[in-house]
């Protein structure tokens, strides 16, 4: 994969130094040796969702690009720590990501392989079942009511100020559109999720908006 404006190496150093400076305890030589080990994995699973995503331009990773580096951050504390368990750099890239671009991302979080975030800030994503194609955008919210997750199937996308909240079962190609809560309710997929005066509403598609983000 191309890095733009960047070599492997500087990569490294750039990550570690960001790091270093906003957790100034003096173990930057581990974490740079703990990035180096894995940065390789990482930036295979970056490329993959890369280029899957239409707007972004194929087998190229510019790190001055926020949402590509809000992945970035992503899939680097994920790969260290699905392979390691070691939590320290994990947690510090994890904090990084929340302080560079407002989102809320977790280590843990078994995001899928194909994702995209139209802006970042204001996202926060509990421990959910997630699945390839999704689409977040800011203000977004996912997360657990009373210890009960959401499932989201593929082709799901969130617009500004979305949620999805508890026990919810949300089928394949479901919109959320802007500013609307699902909370303890199954979405049936293929359709277009409003409010309504009790409860949402489902409008069926009447096209797969989803290609307008990915390729598939």
């Amino acid at each position: 994969m191309n890095l733009v404006n960047s070599s492997r190496r500087e990569l490294i150093d750039f990550t570690t130094g960001q790091l270093t400076v906003f957790f100034p305890d003096g173990r930057s030589a581990p974490i740079k040796g703990v990035i180096e080990q894995h940065i390789d994995e990482a930036l295979a699973r970056l490329r993959h969702c890369i280029n899957a995503v239409k707007t972004w331009e194929q087998d190229s990773f510019n790190y001055l690009h926020s949402s590509q580096y809000c992945t970035y951050l992503y899939f680097l504390a994920n790969t260290i720590w699905r392979n390691t368990r070691e939590i320290e750099v994990p947690t510090k890239l994890f904090l990084l990501n929340k302080l560079l671009n407002g989102i809320d991302m977790f280590y843990e979080i078994a995001m899928p392989d194909i994702f995209f975030i139209g802006h970042s800030t204001g996202i926060v994503l509990a421990k959910a079942n997630y699945s390839n194609y999704l689409v977040i955008y800011q203000n977004s919210t996912v997360g657990k009511n009373h210890g009960a997750a959401p499932s989201l199937g593929e082709g799901v996308i969130m617009y500004p100020n979305s949620a999805i909240i508890g026990g919810c079962n949300i089928a394949d190609h479901s919109i959320i559109a802007q500013g609307v809560s699902v909370v303890n309710n199954d979405i049936p997929g293929r359709c277009m999720v409003f409010s309504g005066r009790e409860s949402v509403v489902c409008k069926p598609l009447k096209r797969n908006i989803i290609e307008d983000f990915f390729r598939f």
